[in-house]
């Protein structure tokens, strides 16, 4: 199963969407009551969801679509990642890994010096195994109102 890694386009969004709805349930059930993750996942997309992926998002794709999504943003000198989430049937494959490699490349090659994320619970794990470290439990405020717990993390890249 091959894929490839590319930046997204207005197109995607749509399938950006509904990927992020299914990872969302796939994954995070077990970390978070489900209250939560209705307002996670409710409501359709928004004009600032369909900027974002043209402006900062990219798409690993397989000859099924795409497969797997991830955000990174240096805009402020500063490496924010976010929305790093893989179709339940790809999950395990090595699409999230991929997907963050191509990130920290891009960041480098901006002239970013760090990366900074907040990670979901189930995922900080492989966030550490990515180079990121972070213990503290926070919490994510959404521009929509949803608060989540997460773990703020950083990786440097020098």
């Amino acid at each position: 199963m091959s894929f490839v890694i590319r930046k997204a386009v207005k197109a995607d969004a749509k399938a950006a969407h509904e990927i992020r709805q299914r990872a969302i349930w796939a994954k995070c059930v077990d970390d978070y009551p489900e209250a939560q993750l209705k307002i996670w996942t409710e409501g359709g997309m928004s004009e600032r969801f369909i900027a974002d992926i043209e402006r900062a998002f990219y798409v690993a794709e397989s000859e099924q679509g795409v497969i797997g999504t991830a955000m990174l943003n240096t805009e402020n000198g500063i490496g924010m990642v976010d929305a790093i989430f893989v179709a339940p049937d790809w999950m395990g494959k090595g699409v999230a890994k991929a997907l963050m490699v191509h990130l920290e490349t891009l960041a480098r090659q901006s002239g970013v010096t760090a990366l900074k994320l907040d990670a979901t619970l189930n995922a900080a794990d492989f966030y550490r195994a990515s180079g990121f470290t972070g213990d503290e439990i926070s919490v994510y405020r959404s521009p929509y109102g949803l608060e989540l717990a997460c773990v703020p993390m950083v990786k440097s890249l020098n």
